[in-house]
């Protein structure tokens, strides 16, 4: 089993920069990849970045050179940071760890983009 807690969410004005974290607990041994997605009301969850056990990214069009995935030195956290944030950017944000067996899901943090 894993855990996911997501922090840094909050409100920003467009143009803005946030750094979401994402904190893993229990079998972090099995993690393969681990992601972050965005869900925006009324829309559906959508891929934002993904980080792989060996250092590959992948970034949805709609964020690349904006967004950075990155992982901590001792990887149990990934952290996203957010630039030159858009109001398209607003959505609750989810941390996304997969290993071999099961896919886990933090429980989120919302990001509000609003002047």
């Amino acid at each position: 089993q894993v855990q996911l807690v997501e922090s840094g969410g909050g409100l920003v004005q467009p143009g803005g920069s946030l750094r979401l974290s994402c904190v893993a607990s229990g079998n972090i041994f099995s993690i393969n990849t681990m992601a972050w997605y965005r869900q925006a009301p009324g829309k559906q969850r959508e891929l934002v970045a993904t980080l792989t056990s060996g250092g590959s990214t992948n970034y949805a069009d709609s964020v690349k050179g904006r967004f950075t995935i990155s992982r901590g030195n001792a990887k149990n956290r990934l952290y996203l940071q957010m630039n030159s944030l858009k109001p398209e950017d607003a959505a609750v944000y989810y941390c996304n760890a997969d290993s071999n067996l099961a896919t886990y899901w933090g429980q989120g943090t919302q990001v509000t983009v609003s002047s």
